[in-house]
């Protein structure tokens, strides 16, 4: 058996009796041109390996099996997936390793350290809804650093990490993820591209971490500045801030303290967090 002697993906799950789970998020990418896309993208990889998170039926994972990944390790929470992956580690020589497990739960260093020899990983996913933002917010802040991440989103969540100061969606993901990695949507998908399609426009944003990462400390007072300034962003930070400083905190930082959250650039948020 080979990659290319696989049924199409519909007709793999018909003859699995597989259907979209809602509680879990689901939604199937099934055309293989955009997961291709998707993979090219994410790439290259160098010979270096891939995590994939909630692969479903394989569509995206299908095209990392064919890209120049060395090994590619895909983590599913759902068991009806797993014989439908099974066919495809058999397809490919073992090429891709299934892992039943919680995404939220699992240790991506123990996983490359086992499977792929402790090499670097990129990540790349097609993530379910409900656990999108805690899944990257875990990557960014974990102690695991991924080489590079592609994640699809709600188009909303997408616009929210790689939002720049002053737009509508620039808030807290925005900051935390942009103070970390550069981030920026490489591209849209309609609900119609998905099997069921979702109510939402998705999207897939590409983070690449920056030469020079914050400190954890660092993160950790960034974390605390941004929930009380977004908390409050219509508010002057004067007084969204109060709690930490207020304007003996915005002047430390050199931030003028009537400005509000949404026009303070990622500089500008790590100022404050190094201030307190």
């Amino acid at each position: 058996m080979t990659l290319d002697s696989l049924p199409p993906l519909r007709e793999s799950l018909a003859q699995h009796g597989l259907l979209a789970k809602k509680s879990f998020g689901q939604h199937f990418l099934l055309d293989l041109n955009v997961t291709r896309k998707i993979a090219r993208l994410a790439g290259p990889f160098e010979g270096r390996a891939v995590i994939e998170v909630g692969p479903g039926p394989g569509g995206l994972t299908r095209a990392l099996l064919e890209s120049d990944a060395s090994k590619v390790i895909a983590v599913e929470k759902d068991p009806r997936f797993l014989p439908l992956l099974a066919e495809l580690t058999e397809a490919t020589n073992g090429k891709l390793v299934v892992v039943e497990a919680d995404a939220l739960e699992v240790d991506e260093t123990a996983l490359l350290s086992e499977h792929a020899g402790g090499a670097a990983g990129h990540l790349v996913s097609n993530l379910p809804y409900n656990v999108g933002t805690p899944l990257l917010l875990k990557w960014l802040t974990g102690p695991w650093r991924p080489r590079a991440l592609t994640l699809m989103f709600q188009k909303e969540v997408a616009d929210r990490v790689a939002a720049h100061a002053s737009d509508d969606a620039y808030g807290r993901l925005a900051v935390i993820s942009q103070a970390i990695c550069e981030a920026r949507v490489v591209m849209d998908l309609p609900a119609r591209a998905f099997t069921p399609p979702p109510k939402v426009a998705s999207a897939v944003v590409h983070l690449t971490p920056l030469p020079v990462r914050p400190s954890d400390a660092d993160l950790k007072a960034l974390e605390r500045v941004t929930a009380a300034a977004f908390g409050q962003r219509r508010k002057m930070l004067r007084s969204s801030l109060k709690g930490l400083g207020g304007d003996a905190l915005c002047e430390k930082a050199g931030i003028e303290p009537t400005a509000r959250a949404e026009e303070i650039d990622v500089a500008g948020f790590l100022r404050l967090a190094r201030a307190l």
